[in-house]
């Protein structure tokens, strides 16, 4: 009998979450060992089901399947699967999982509830990437608003009730519209398997309401968690005022669950409507990707800045989605997950910064190279990577895409949008070189003498974080080979 892999990685933190919680007498020091301890596992399960996925032609698309009666009444079954666009997400959500908890080890307000929150969390993200029925998949988007809500509005700095609450009500207006797009195709199919959906056309069977209809309640639900512009005003207040754990899992896992939900749900189920839209998603990826790197330029807040780069980063993704072509989408894929990584980063470092300089205006920092140099370098990797340095996981990315975008053939005019978004990497350059040296260099200011710089454990995952931003970056191989065997049904879907 094969080995469960899907159901541990899933349950193991929702396990620790539950103990944690409701285990009386834990220490603070007790408690962080316990979300180390079932972070750690899923992680090196998560790895060991990536090097055991089958990658050869004949193999099946979807591998550790698990599938149990779940709601009989609904047809609806408890359906737990990954293939090569799923998988590589499921790995970098649970290496983030525990990056976040090693970085919160110096947490003292109120210990027990913020890792039982982490690690639901971090259980709602994986089981968004994993489920392969639709409400299944629905019930475990909609769980991760509840911690990201606590840990915004409790361990939060800045307004931040204000962006807890936005970011609730931002959220469950895509699920609304996400919700009535589910039951549209319910009621329309009889079905909620996303793998029958994709494969028997069946969601092309109109009687309740136009195929295009269903796409666009869906694909706005998605694009709200992605974000695309115009839909993004939530995401700078979260990143700004969550917690440093809370960003970096926001920024690296939790809005990839919208692009994977467009390429997993909206174009595969509905390919045809895909490609009558493609253009107007298109503009709207160029428009994020300009006006969002735009709108990074005019930041003077290290955490803002980051936050707006990432609308503009997560256009690039948008943009291979669309261009529909299988290299522009494999692009995406390997996108989402490179950006999980530098920008996780980012704001791991971003937050560390914060904590020992105690200041986060860029107006008012400078010269922290000379006292903070550890932090300056990873910094800088991360910075460099995100705006695509040959050999990090940035370059291979963005060059993917553009390239794939650039030559599709399945939508008109894609070479004249990937030009225009290929903008957004000279601001991107702009925006980052501006960053490294308004904080990291000129004069040095001597009321940071003897700011303190990373400590051991701090080392540990920022030395983890760049090897992978490295190793992405020399040999994509490594996940693009695993990306193109959950891509190319999806494109043989298209007829791309």
């Amino acid at each position: 009998m094969e080995f469960s892999y899907l159901f541990w990685i899933l349950f193991l933190p929702l396990v620790g979450a539950v103990l944690i919680a409701f285990v009386p007498g834990l220490s603070g020091r007790n408690i962080k060992y316990l979300a180390a301890l079932f972070t750690a596992v899923p992680l090196l399960l998560a790895v060991s089901a990536f090097f055991s996925f089958d990658r050869s032609a004949g193999a099946a698309v979807f591998q550790f399947q698990e599938k149990v009666s779940w709601v009989p009444a609904l047809n609806a079954y408890f359906h737990l699967g990954v293939d090569g666009l799923s998988l590589p997400l499921v790995v970098l959500t649970a290496f983030l999982g525990l990056v976040v908890v090693l970085l919160s080890w110096k947490e003292e307000l109120r210990t027990r509830e913020y890792f039982a929150w982490l690690l639901l969390l971090e259980t709602s993200i994986l089981g968004v990437f994993s489920s392969l029925d639709l409400l299944l998949f629905f019930v475990f988007w909609e769980i991760e608003v509840i911690p990201m809500y606590f840990l915004i509005s409790i361990w939060g700095s800045g307004r931040k009730e204000y962006s807890a609450i936005k970011y609730v009500v931002y959220t469950l207006f895509g699920s609304a519209l996400m919700l009535s797009g589910i039951l549209s195709l319910y009621f329309t199919t009889g079905s909620l398997s996303i793998v029958d959906l994709a494969e028997e056309g069946l969601a092309m069977v109109q009687s309740i309401m136009p195929a295009s209809a269903i796409f666009l309640l869906l694909t706005i639900g998605f694009a709200v968690k992605l974000p695309v512009v115009p839909l993004h005003t939530w995401l700078p207040d979260a990143h700004t005022d969550a917690p440093t754990a809370g960003s970096v899992m926001l920024a690296g896992a939790l809005i990839k669950m919208g692009g994977y939900g467009i390429i997993r749900v909206s174009v595969s189920i509905f390919p045809q409507v895909a490609r009558d839209y493609a253009p107007l998603l298109l503009t709207l990826a160029v428009i994020s990707v300009l006006y969002g790197a735009a709108l990074t330029l005019r930041q003077t807040d290290m955490k803002r800045l980051i936050a707006y780069s990432s609308v503009s980063h997560m256009g690039f993704v948008l943009l291979g989605v669309f261009a529909l072509g299988q290299v522009s989408l494999t692009g995406a894929a390997l996108q989402m997950v490179s950006h999980g990584l530098l920008t996780g980063l980012m704001f791991a470092v971003a937050g560390l910064t914060m904590h020992n300089v105690h200041e986060r205006d860029l107006r008012k920092l400078g010269g922290l190279a000379r006292q903070v140099p550890f932090i300056a370098v990873v910094f800088s990797i991360a910075g460099l990577g995100s705006l695509g340095l040959p050999a990090t996981s940035g370059f291979a990315a963005e060059f993917i895409t553009f390239a794939g975008s650039f030559s599709s053939s399945a939508v008109r005019g894609a070479p004249v949008f990937t030009l225009l978004a290929a903008l957004g990497v000279v601001l991107a350059a702009g925006y980052i070189l501006w960053t490294l040296q308004r904080v990291f260099y000129g004069p040095v200011l001597e009321k940071y003498d003897g700011v303190k710089d990373a400590d051991a454990l701090e080392k540990v995952y920022m030395v983890a974080f760049v090897a992978l931003i490295m190793l992405v970056g020399i040999y994509p191989a490594i996940l693009t080979d695993v990306i193109k065997t959950g891509i190319a049904p999806i494109v043989g879907l298209i007829g791309g």
